[in-house]
């Protein structure tokens, strides 16, 4: 009983801390379609690419102006009602929050923001400018467990009932997006500049995400691997895994050290490697993400 007043605080902190990082990352996200891609007159993919998409068509040919945001709200709750019953209703808060509070601001962000290009760029740049800004901002809504919903909801209804990589599905769906945009009066340069975002979107998540996270995985193939483990646990602190290992010709049996580490521990670990064994035949590979103990904690 009396541990639980001392985790209370920080608890309520923490989960105020990840909300407003959530908002600052919606607030982003929508800044960028609003300040950047809707000036450029041109679209991308995602929900909220659509539903550019979809005013489009609506003003063009109904008469009707109907704000960005209302559109990506009505598109996320028909995908979260058609997930609920395929999949469950099991989608987190903070996916809704995170939805509504895109939402929110789209609406916001085309009231307060002039529809001209009001950065004075052109539109490559608008577009690329664009994807650096909603890439940052939905980066920082999934490293506090959040999505910006739309396509990941569409992908998950997708992937139940067809073997395809959740990766590929998202891929093909922002292409039709982006191809669909042709048939409601946007330009061919326009649904390019569209294609060049998205490759610049999902550049800035994938380095947002890993960032100063990136590591790299070392193998380690030694006669001296005992020396190597010892020298790697003792003068630099770093843990190292021994993997049983035999040669493919010599049939020699011996151990493998793995070695998981910083960008920057990197170079330090090649030079003690080498002062032991300068013939040690070594692998460097790059690793996206790394957690658990001495690493980064799991928080999706």
């Amino acid at each position: 009983m009396s541990s639980n007043p001392k985790r209370e605080p920080n608890s309520v902190f923490t989960t105020i801390k990840e909300y407003v990082i959530m908002t600052i990352g919606m607030s982003l996200y929508s800044f960028g379609w609003i300040g950047c891609v809707l000036p450029a007159k041109s679209t991308s993919g995602a929900a909220s690419g659509l539903a550019i998409v979809i005013c489009t068509a609506l003003e063009n040919y109904m008469g009707w102006e109907i704000k960005i945001g209302t559109i990506v709200m009505l598109i996320n709750v028909i995908l979260l009602l058609i997930a609920g019953f395929v999949l469950g209703w099991n989608f987190g808060i903070k996916t809704i929050y995170c939805i509504f509070v895109l939402s929110m601001s789209m609406n916001c962000w085309q009231d307060i923001l002039p529809a001209e290009d009001f950065l004075h760029i052109d539109r490559f740049l608008s577009m690329v400018v664009g994807g650096v800004i909603t890439g940052f901002g939905v980066a920082m809504a999934i490293m506090q467990g959040g999505s910006a919903g739309g396509t990941d909801i569409l992908a998950m209804i997708i992937n139940k009932f067809r073997a395809i990589s959740y990766g590929r599905i998202i891929f093909i769906i922002d292409l039709l997006i982006i191809a669909s945009s042709l048939f409601v009066g946007f330009t061919i340069d326009a649904a390019i500049y569209g294609y060049i975002m998205t490759l610049v979107f999902g550049y800035t998540v994938d380095m947002v995400l890993a960032g100063k996270k990136q590591s790299n995985q070392l193998f380690i193939i030694s006669p001296k691997y005992e020396e190597i483990t010892r020298a790697l646990n003792m003068e630099l602190g770093r843990g190292a895994t021994l993997i049983d290992s035999e040669g493919g010709y010599t049939h020699n049996r011996s151990k493998i050290v793995m070695v998981v580490c910083s960008n920057r521990e990197t170079p330090t670990i090649l030079k003690f490697i080498k002062d032991i064994d300068p013939d040690a035949f070594m692998t460097v590979g790059s690793v996206m993400g790394v957690y658990g103990k001495g690493f980064q904690p799991i928080k999706f």
